[in-house]
């Protein structure tokens, strides 16, 4: 049987992961963090100073957080009798929000074989359960589905080439069957679910637009970052692989017109930054080396500290986005809520925002420095019509955190009525 495979697969992974977590830091998070995991989840839930039901939030990892995070905060406000249990597949998720005050524990998802799913939902009982986008786990969706549990996917997105729209994708239509209602980001997902059956559909949009609503309300100043500006136009390079940086060096050595740049690195690694720097023709600092009082006459800025980006997208006039000439596009809409044109790699395919605002006019898409060069000398020319459309399209996708909370309103009431039962 399929499902029978399925597991294979998931030991097979399990058994990789721990035959590499020595040499490999990240396996070795994710072998760590599950270790006893059933001992560990218990004396969390025994230790709790609270009690009540359990709604279940799983991300993947960071992104699906952040993605989910307007939700899981609309949830605590709406429903504060509840306990939230957030899960993480990846060490690059937990890692970051292990310490999340928004939830009342925050744990890595055991391995998706039977045992560990029958033995995780008997511990935390949840009452309602939110898969973040991505993640469909057949053992624990199962086991939920046997359990009563209403299940939720929002955010989520759906393509012609996924395995579920295949002929032979059956075990995994089947997967879908196991959701009480998916809330998805675009037209398409909801025609290409309803081809298949699944009717409990709504479109409702992508959270993301709340968060990032949220972030640059919240935004803070940044006095070191305005002092570099000077009053000048400012690019601002968020998330900077070494691919990005292959064709962004020669463009600002070669460009000409007074700009500013700030470039945040995806990971900051010293020698890297080094490097970089010393391919520059202009000067450049670093945050931690500088102030506000001698960092105006720079002209390239590198951020050499985390937590930082979405704050400094205030201060620009335009944004490049790294990640899309490798595994993909980083977040553009923190970029695109300020109102700005956008540049970016060729990857960016599965990004629904960047094939809108694309569409639209306001991002920009390259292959290399000549279509990098030419594409931002048109908007450094005249930048207002392509910053007014990616303003305006943040503006009017927000919303999507109440559409889901009408589904769980919805699914809350319908299992009080059925607990109830006739008077």
């Amino acid at each position: 049987m399929i499902s029978e495979l399925y597991n294979t697969s998931i030991r097979a992974y399990q058994a990789l992961l721990q035959l590499i977590a020595p040499i490999n830091p990240k396996a070795r998070l994710w072998v760590e963090g599950r270790r006893s995991w059933a001992a560990v989840l218990s004396k969390k839930l025994a230790e709790s100073h609270t009690s009540g039901p359990v709604a279940w939030f799983h991300a993947a990892s960071l992104g699906e957080f952040e993605q989910g995070r307007p939700v899981i905060e609309a949830f605590r406000t709406q429903y504060p009798d509840y306990r939230i249990l957030l899960t993480f597949f990846s060490p690059s998720g937990y890692e970051v929000r292990k310490n999340y005050a928004g939830a009342d524990y925050v744990v890595y998802l055991p391995a998706d074989t039977p045992a560990n799913a029958r033995r995780f939902v008997e511990l935390v009982k949840p009452q309602l359960a939110f898969f973040i986008k991505y993640e469909f786990w057949y053992n624990y969706l199962r086991e939920l589905k046997a359990a009563q549990v209403p299940v939720i996917s929002f955010s989520a997105i759906f393509r012609p080439d996924q395995l579920f729209f295949k002929p032979y994708g059956g075990f995994y239509r089947n997967l879908l069957g196991y959701f009480d209602h998916i809330l998805v980001q675009n037209s398409q997902s909801v025609d290409l679910l309803k081809r298949i059956g699944i009717t409990s559909v709504t479109l409702a949009g992508d959270t993301r637009f709340d968060r990032v609503a949220q972030v640059a309300a919240a935004r803070r100043k940044i006095p070191v970052a305005k002092a570099f500006k000077n009053s000048q136009p400012l690019l601002v390079v968020g998330s900077a692989w070494q691919a990005d940086m292959d064709i962004l060096i020669p463009f600002l050595n070669q460009f000409t017109k007074p700009l500013k740049v700030i470039i945040a690195p995806h990971d900051i690694h010293e020698d890297e930054i080094e490097r970089w720097r010393s391919q520059f023709t202009k000067p450049s600092r670093r945050f931690s080396q500088t102030s506000e009082t001698d960092v105006s006459s720079g002209e390239i800025l590198f951020i050499d500290n985390v937590g930082m980006l979405s704050s400094l997208y205030q201060y620009g006039e335009f944004a490049y986005i790294g990640g899309a000439f490798g595994k993909g596009l980083h977040n553009i809409l923190e970029a695109a809520t300020f109102g700005m044109p956008l540049f970016f790699g060729p990857r960016y395919g599965k990004f629904q925002e960047a094939i809108d605002l694309m569409s639209e006019g306001a991002a920009f898409p390259v292959n290399n420095t000549a279509e990098l060069t030419a594409a931002f000398a048109r908007q450094y020319a005249d930048r207002s019509r392509a910053a007014q459309v990616s303003h305006d399209y943040v503006q009017r996708n927000i919303g999507a955190t109440a559409q889901v909370m009408k589904v769980v309103t919805n699914l809350l009431s319908g299992r009080a009525n059925r607990n109830a039962g006739p008077e």
